[in-house]
């Protein structure tokens, strides 16, 4: 039987798919809908706040896990869709999925250690 990288591709996808399920809506609420409406403080999104959970080692870790994952995501997605639609250059399309993937994921560690 052929080893397989099937099981850490899946799991990065699932990873990232559960956390944009739960996560991604709460913060479309919050930044598009509750601030700018003015049901929570305006306070809540400053910059200072952004930056000070920005510099904190836990939060660069926390964000680096968010946009880690749903990179990886939105790569195996994009895979499966190009397939769908009738590409069927598997090599190239993983190559560019998963390269940008991995480009993201290093300008991220880029960013947050720049901070």
């Amino acid at each position: 039987m052929a080893r397989s990288n099937k099981p850490i591709v899946w799991s990065l996808f699932a990873g990232g798919g559960t956390l944009a399920a739960f996560l991604t809506p709460v913060l479309i609420i919050i930044t598009g809908l509750a601030v700018p409406l003015g049901f929570m403080s305006g306070d809540v999104l400053s910059y200072e706040r952004v930056l000070a959970v920005v510099q904190n080692p836990v939060g660069k870790l926390v964000l680096f896990g968010v946009i880690f994952l749903q990179v990886w995501h939105a790569a195996h997605r994009l895979r499966i869709t190009a397939h769908d639609v009738g590409i069927h250059a598997d090599t190239a399309v993983m190559l560019v999925c998963y390269g940008l993937a991995a480009l993201g994921t290093v300008a991220t560690v880029f960013a947050l250690l720049s901070l």
